[in-house]
């Protein structure tokens, strides 16, 4: 995926888009995404940085996961990964940076760390064997998780517009790796994270539904 995001573009284009669930398993991961929803809430409230950095931390898991397991199948079945693993590297990678600038912006307390860890080992363990077991579900989860991070980069960015969060500078790890202008501020880096995740969200759904009409396991 693209690194580099014209932030005016990526405002511009930007659409929201839901899969409708249409079986069992995609109601299912619906509704786990959903439940999770309800604990980020009532936790931040509208601490939308704060919420960033402990979600992002959930967000750059799948990717490195999937990754990995997909290289081993490549392996295992001596055949050509159609490009998803280095997709999938590239959307961790794409979400460490996410974590990165955030915790520049939010500046996260000893106990928001702490719960960084914590989220990342039981999630990771989670993901890791739901990936194992039916990566369909995996992909559709992340789907819908992303759905729910572009959702609440939107709510942000309302938020900065209507002057409630203050529009701080952009840390220089965003403008480095979004190539933001040297002026550019949190409404600019919201933005193309924004993008970065409705890119996600269309990936991770159209990999389920590969996985669905037999392309891809």
């Amino acid at each position: 995926m693209k690194h580099t995001t014209d932030f005016k573009t990526a405002e511009a284009e930007f659409q929201t888009v839901h899969h409708t669930p249409v079986d069992r398993s995609d109601r299912i991961a619906l509704k786990v995404v959903k439940f999770m929803r309800v604990f980020a809430d009532k936790f931040f409230a509208g601490r939308y940085g704060h919420r960033a950095v402990v979600l992002e931390t959930v967000a750059a898991v799948p990717g490195m996961v999937g990754g990995l397991l997909q290289h081993l199948k490549a392996i295992r079945h001596i055949r050509d990964d159609q490009g998803w693993i280095r997709e999938l590297i590239d959307e961790a990678e794409n979400e460490r940076m996410h974590l990165m600038t955030f915790i520049h912006i939010a500046q996260p307390s000893r106990f928001e760390r702490f719960l960084i860890m914590a989220t990342q080992l039981i999630f990771y363990n989670a993901y890791f064997f739901l990936y194992l077991l039916a990566p369909r579900v995996a992909h559709r989860v992340v789907g819908y998780l992303e759905e729910e991070a572009v959702i609440s980069y939107t709510q942000y960015l309302e938020q900065i517009d209507a002057g409630a969060v203050e529009n701080v500078p952009a840390p220089q790890i965003a403008k480095d790796y979004w190539k933001l202008p040297d002026d550019a501020r949190l409404r600019e880096v919201v933005i193309v994270i924004r993008a970065d995740e409705a890119e996600h969200r269309d990936t991770n759904h159209h990999f389920a539904n590969k996985i669905t009409s037999g392309e891809m396991s």
